[in-house]
């Protein structure tokens, strides 16, 4: 088999530039599927710290004028990718997240800078780059996805194209009156195309005109596909679900390793894990809980939403915090859980400790600190944060749905005695249910020997990007072959 070239395109890639899983998957995967045979390219917009990270810059080609201004393409190293840059002061230059002005609201033009990301990648399939053509485009989320149109709307041969869904709720939807600002004929604002309730649909687009499609869970791809999970985009995803498939996302274990951890104040694996109680320790300390080895300490790593669950634990806070259990919170987002959360930590003092924002350093602790780790999703595609802590023996207590559902082994009476469980679901995802799933969590964690097995299961389970990067590179194979 020969090694296929594959353009990766996304709006962020860890460590470079983050606000949540998908850059984690976009960073890890290239190096997975160099192991298969793959090389992988990323194409990115030229956000300022994209631009800084860049190493040893090449201009490829340059754009007189490009929604809006000039831009530049670029070609350069950063940590350990090989990357394509889009230079567009115009679209990218600016303060802020990726998606949202300091404001907290969405950039005006965010239909400009991602159509050009996509018009971009669709130029690089066409020979752009003759030093690079990709057999594959991978076009992740929203902000890729009019890749697919564009690609269609120019004659001649093109790369496979293949649509990742992290997460349906995000969908890329902008007025109509946009098409020709965006390089969109008459002809492509059709229900077969990108057009989606009067409106142009860039994630819509991608999943109507993608060779295929998938997301990040078996489960979610079966969810995605009613009309309670899809997002008004159900329909369409089950006329098409014969290209659907659910690949579950893995974990840099090089990154997210117990043993050689640099953010925690002890490292230790699973043949050592007395040596978590130093962690714990430590995380106490930093987020001004009361010392206590025997109090069970809970951890949340989470943009805060009511997608998360997070109001869940917020009303269910006395019954987890009871027997002197603890919180240690990391994350942001909504401002009503932000404040909720913060008058909780004034409430319960020594019980509740929050830090709003993101801490890369944190998050490491939060894993290899705590007792057990909540992700109370309503839905979840694929969720990262329980891999991570069934590899630092954080013991996962979650909602049954989406890829929470499907890599997570119940700790029921039957697992316990079989020796395979590796944390807690909870269903339906409601406060019942999640009050129960904390104190069977709370009860467990008394019996030590029993809590010390869940902790080796999930230690031992394979949550790498090994298994992930080898379906992926089947199905590229496949949709080369098709080609």
């Amino acid at each position: 088999m020969r090694p296929l070239n594959v353009l990766s395109v996304a709006s962020e890639v860890f460590p470079i530039i983050k606000t949540g899983g998908l850059a984690d998957v976009v960073g890890a995967l290239p190096s997975a599927l160099a192991q298969e045979g793959m090389k992988v390219v990323t194409l990115l917009p030229g956000y300022p710290a994209v631009l800084k990270a860049l190493n040893g810059a090449e201009l490829l080609h340059e754009y007189p004028a490009f929604f809006g201004g000039p831009a530049s393409l670029l070609s350069g190293t950063a940590a350990d990718l090989d990357l394509l840059v889009i230079d567009a002061p115009h679209l990218f230059e600016r303060p802020g997240s990726p998606y949202l002005a300091p404001n907290g609201r969405d950039w005006p033009d965010n239909a400009r800078r991602f159509a050009a990301l996509s018009r971009t990648a669709a130029d690089i399939g066409q020979g752009l780059v003759p030093a690079f053509m990709p057999d594959i485009i991978h076009a992740h989320d929203w902000q890729a996805g009019l890749v697919p149109g564009y690609l269609r709307l120019t004659p001649g041969p093109r790369p496979a194209t293949i649509v990742t869904i992290h997460n349906i709720a995000f969908q890329g939807i902008f007025p109509a009156d946009l098409l020709f600002e965006l390089g969109l004929p008459a002809s492509i604002f059709t229900v077969d195309g990108v057009e989606y309730y009067g409106q142009i649909g860039f994630l819509k687009a991608g999943l109507q005109l993608a060779d295929r499609i998938t997301t990040v869970s078996p489960t979610y791809a079966k969810e995605i596909q009613t009309p309670e999970g899809g997002m008004a985009l159900d329909g369409l995803l089950r006329a098409r679900s014969s290209v659907v498939s659910g690949i579950l996302n893995g974990i840099d274990d090089q990154v997210w390793d117990p043993s050689t951890d640099m953010h925690l104040a002890r490292s230790y694996d699973r043949e050592s894990l007395d040596a978590r109680s130093a962690n714990k320790r430590a995380l106490q300390e930093r987020l001004g809980l009361k010392p206590d080895p025997d109090a069970m300490l809970f951890g949340v790593v989470s943009r805060l939403s009511e997608q998360k669950g997070l109001d869940l634990v917020l009303a269910g806070l006395s019954r987890l915090l009871s027997g002197g259990a603890q919180l240690a919170l990391l994350g942001a987002g909504d401002k009503t859980l932000e404040d909720s959360f913060q008058s909780a930590r004034i409430v319960y003092p020594g019980q509740v400790g929050c830090f709003l924002g993101y801490d890369e350093a944190l998050a490491h602790q939060i894993q290899g600190g705590s007792d057990a780790l909540l992700v109370p999703s309503r839905f979840e595609p694929c969720g990262l944060t329980q891999l991570c802590a069934m590899r630092y023996g954080s013991i996962p207590v979650v909602s049954r749905v989406g890829g929470l559902a499907d890599t997570i082994i119940d700790a029921n009476e039957m697992a316990i005695a079989t020796g395979t469980g590796t944390g807690f679901q909870f269903g339906p995802v409601n406060l019942g249910a999640a009050i129960d799933a904390f104190e069977r969590a709370k009860h467990l964690w008394r019996d030590k020997d029993a809590w010390r097995r869940l902790q080796v299961n999930g230690m031992k389970a394979d949550v790498s990007w090994h298994r992930p990067a080898k379906q992926y590179a089947d199905l590229y194979r496949s949709c080369v072959a098709r080609a």
